[in-house]
């Protein structure tokens, strides 16, 4: 375990040098990297998604792929397609921009839905089949996903199957003025991301993942965890819970974020702070109107959190 926070800490200071100020979103990040899931992050543009996922690419010493979504994208711009060779007489496969490590999906709500279904066997298996074949990807494999959720003009609102997929959903916000005074310095001399240097391999970070399926979960905090998944599906003001899917993906990142945290067992204020960013974009409030539904969503969840006793 020490190695491992050693690890986990030279991981957190790397990304930070490109990412300050924001001490909360790097650490989350890397809880959802280490649960083998993906990362949503809903916010406006220019307030560092494309840094983040670039420091993130290689702080690993990855592959890092970004990928602008537009509406007339084709499944096969993401997963790859056989083009014919006609000096040998035969089709050969060219692979897509998802055969990286890390990918930065921009604005992937402007694609349309067939594009972003593309996505699905890629997040949930790690391989993609194609033209009869399936096709196995690197690891890791982390997808790192864009929204603007205050423009809804020519976009397609991601299924709740697709939204499913994403271990985490967060959002990065505006910096205090102190702290983007010190952006403005730090920009000087170009992008910080670009500075960014590998502390960790993959192989490594394949370790970590499995080093974080053992910790401790005890049963009293498994039951409050399920209990708040249970109330999700009761609250008068959801019309959906979150799936078993989406309990075992809480389970993960409550383990995940103790991990990070160094600790050896998951702790009810785990559960807690963990709550609300794989919670609330698997659940649907009630109400007709896109828009807030996500800040009703995370009221809903945190009357749930206080609400459901806390194991003692």
């Amino acid at each position: 375990m020490a190695s491992a926070q050693v690890l986990i800490e030279q991981l957190i200071r790397n990304i930070e040098t490109a990412v300050i100020g924001k001490p909360e979103v790097v650490k989350l990040s890397i809880v959802a990297l280490l649960t083998e899931g993906h990362l949503l992050i809903e916010d406006s543009p220019g307030v560092g998604k494309t840094s983040l996922a670039k420091a993130i690419a290689k702080s690993l010493n990855c592959t890092f792929t970004r990928l602008q979504f537009t509406p007339d994208m084709l499944p096969s711009d993401i997963i790859g397609s056989s083009v014919f060779l006609p000096n040998l007489g035969q089709f050969e496969f060219r692979p897509g921009p998802i055969f990286t490590n890390v990918l930065l999906a921009d604005e992937i709500n402007r694609t349309t839905p067939r594009t972003q279904s593309a996505l699905l066997e890629a997040m949930n298996e790690g391989q993609v089949s194609v033209e009869g074949q399936t096709r196995p990807l690197s690891k890791p494999f982390f997808v790192l996903a864009t929204q603007n959720p205050f423009e809804f003009e020519g976009t397609f609102p991601l299924p709740e199957n697709q939204l499913d997929r994403f271990t985490l959903c967060i959002s990065i916000g505006y910096p205090d003025p102190k702290v983007e005074r010190d952006i403005l310095k730090q920009h000087r001399e170009g992008q910080p991301s670009d500075k960014v240097q590998a502390v960790i391999e993959g192989a490594q970070l394949n370790d970590l993942q499995q080093q974080v399926r053992q910790v401790t979960f005890e049963d009293s905090v498994s039951d409050y965890l399920l209990q708040i998944v249970t109330e999700t599906r009761k609250h008068p003001d959801l019309t959906l819970g979150a799936s078993t899917r989406g309990a075992l993906t809480f389970y993960r990142a409550a383990q995940a974020l103790a991990f990070v945290e160094g600790h050896h067992f998951v702790s009810p204020d785990d559960v807690k702070r963990i709550a609300i960013p794989v919670l609330a974009h698997r659940v649907i409030s009630k109400g007709l109107v896109r828009e807030g539904q996500r800040e009703r969503a995370q009221n809903a969840i945190r009357q749930i959190l206080d609400r459901v006793r806390v194991p003692t």
